[in-house]
């Protein structure tokens, strides 16, 4: 008989306070934590939004020392991550909260890393190369798509090798999410349809994903219908609250699936653009996006069929081949409703830069759990049809 142990899951979150007024709450929770000196890591766009100035307030008003450290880039570079490590030594901090995107997140997570683990952050790429628990994370964030304010993951840019690594590891959970809707409302269109569509593919990589499972599949089908039924209307009508909820409650449910289901070839793809040229993420997903469900369909029919469902396609009577265009129209038909329709060429990608892409991306961690097995050639089609 069998003992069924195979099929154990683990799932790691972190707890989450969510709505209206929760970026308020970091006071209350760094005290739970002893906090005495708090670095804030976040960026300048962040800052000028006056998200942070509410998080300082929360702290400061019960006594505790706040620190800024706000150099950190759009995909955020290993230089500025031991940078931020050194401060946070000097200044004597015993607990980080991040305000902002993916970026300030990321770097906030490879602070805390270095802070307890010395070395350097490159050092650390892979699965569970954590030792030492890292100072506790309380993380706020400012758009809807990134989920790194619930995730297993950390990107860290390496600049001298034109590299993103990928950092995975229980340790860099969060240990508080808030997560505020209304701190999406100063994002523009192209950074909401960016980060929604990064949600999405989140959610749908999750749910194909080799190491998915009961727990992330709930998640990962109520993501994709929440993105796919307002991202669109959120883009076309930014000052609708109530839009940005929903959208933020897709991009926190499409974080907890793929950060326990892990990713696919979309995203192992897409941080090899990204540390190659220096691209927006979620740009990088939305081309990629239809072109990886339509390599990837052959070893996940049923996968894929339920997601075109989930997305409000009436598959009765139809077979896979149909199933599977129905799919990548709708695909194509929200990345048009929202603006994302740029191909790789118009991102500045040429056709020389494909084996080295392709080549990157295989190293990549979240191809190991991609639905169907790639060797180079295969990564290196995908491109080219994408570009």
């Amino acid at each position: 008989m069998e003992s069924g142990f195979s099929n154990l899951r683990k799932f790691v979150a972190p707890e989450i306070i969510f709505g209206v007024g929760a970026r308020k709450a970091a006071g209350n929770f760094a005290r739970t934590f002893g906090a005495q000196r708090v670095m804030i890591v976040s960026d300048p766009g962040v800052v000028a939004a006056g998200w942070v100035d509410d998080v300082e307030i929360s702290l400061t008003e019960i006594g505790i020392e706040t620190h800024r450290y706000t150099n950190v880039s759009p995909n955020p570079r290993a230089e500025e991550v031991m940078q931020g490590a050194e401060l946070y030594r000097q200044l004597g901090c015993n607990l980080i909260v991040a305000v902002g995107g993916g970026s300030p997140m990321d770097c906030a997570k490879g602070i805390g890393i270095i802070s307890a683990n010395q070395g350097h952050i490159l050092d650390f790429e892979g699965v569970d190369r954590i030792l030492s628990p890292i100072p506790p994370l309380i993380f706020v964030p400012t758009t809807a798509g990134t989920s790194a304010d619930v995730s297993q993951f950390a990107i860290i840019s390496d600049p001298e090798t034109r590299n993103k690594i990928s950092i995975i590891s229980k340790a860099v959970v969060p240990d508080v999410s808030l997560i505020d809707p209304e701190t999406t409302r100063t994002m523009d269109p192209f950074l909401t349809a960016c980060t929604g569509i990064d949600a999405m593919v989140h959610a749908v990589e999750a749910y194909v994903s080799t190491a998915a499972g009961p727990l992330t599949d709930m998640h990962a089908l109520e993501a994709i219908q929440l993105v796919s039924g307002n991202l669109a209307a959120l883009v076309a009508n930014p000052e609708d609250i109530h839009l940005r909820e929903q959208v933020m409650l897709g991009s926190l449910k499409a974080g907890l699936a793929f950060s326990n289901a892990i990713l696919g070839a979309v995203h192992a793809m897409s941080h090899s653009l990204g540390g190659h040229l220096d691209l927006p993420h979620g740009l990088c997903n939305a081309i990629l996006l239809e072109h990886v469900i339509d390599y990837n369909y052959v070893s996940a029919e049923d996968r894929f069929r339920k997601v075109a469902e989930t997305v409000g396609i009436d598959t009765r009577g139809m077979n896979a081949a149909q199933i599977k265009q129905r799919l990548l129209a709708g695909v194509r038909h929200l990345k048009s409703e929202v603006g994302l329709t740029q191909r790789l060429k118009e991102a500045g990608v040429s056709s020389s830069d494909i084996p080295i892409l392709s080549g990157k991306a295989l190293k990549d961690p979240c191809i190991l759990t991609n639905p169907r097995k790639s060797n180079k050639r295969d990564v290196e089609v995908v491109y080219e049809e994408a570009l």
